[in-house]
């Protein structure tokens, strides 16, 4: 266990505390404080998944627990916000969209740990990252969408809702759009790996077949 591990373990942590102040009473709706405290614990929690990652690579502590933790601590944040605000916002996240988002990690992974059976890797695409960033701000615009209808912004006077919905649509339009990429790139190299594969089985039957053809003496 290391520092960057030790972070990625606190965005885990950091979940069970999201659910409970997005789904218990205990904090009041009225003055937007349980709005407040939920954004300010989801964009925490996002924060740490730059943190730990730069932290690794930074102090040469890329692990695989830490590999393994990383990915999995994004996908079961992003599930948990969205399968919260479904109940918690169902006006702008209905519960299609999230099985949109959730579907679509659930692709990613199994993708991910086909490619790791077969010796490779796909690295992010800043399309992945963008797609990152859109949820972080569609998931707060959400949250703040529960409560506020305008937020001050210098002179101007912002439309909560329409931004939120805006925002949740950009998101998903990223998400499918990430998928088929992060689909087209896996199925590059899985063909790839099968065309050499296909060229290493045919080299070693053809020494084979010469060794075999050559008389005894």
């Amino acid at each position: 266990m290391n520092l960057p591990t030790y972070i990625t373990l606190t965005r885990i942590l950091s979940i069970p505390v999201l659910i409970w102040v997005l789904s218990s009473h205990r904090f009041s709706s009225a003055n937007g404080d349980r709005e407040l405290l939920a954004s300010f614990v989801f964009i925490a929690a996002s924060l740490t998944d730059a943190i730990d990652g730069y932290l690794a690579r930074r102090r040469a502590q890329v692990t695989t627990m830490g590999m393994l933790l990383d990915p999995v601590a994004d996908k079961l944040l992003i599930a948990a916000a969205f399968i919260t605000l479904v109940q918690f916002n169902p006006r702008t996240v209905p519960a299609w969209i999230a099985v949109i988002i959730i579907g679509r990690e659930f692709l990613v992974s199994g993708l991910r740990s086909i490619a790791a059976s077969e010796g490779f890797t796909i690295q992010a695409s800043d399309l992945g990252k963008l797609k990152m960033f859109v949820q972080i701000f569609s998931v707060v615009a959400a949250i703040i969408d529960h409560h506020w209808s305008y937020l001050p912004w210098y002179f101007l006077s912002l439309p909560v809702h329409p931004i939120a919905l805006a925002s949740i649509w950009v998101m998903v339009a990223l998400s499918l759009w990430s998928a088929a990429d992060y689909f087209i790139a896996f199925w590059k190299r899985i063909d790839q790996t099968a065309v050499k594969r296909r060229r290493k089985r045919s080299f070693v039957l053809s020494r084979r077949r010469k060794r075999d053809d050559v008389p005894a003496i």
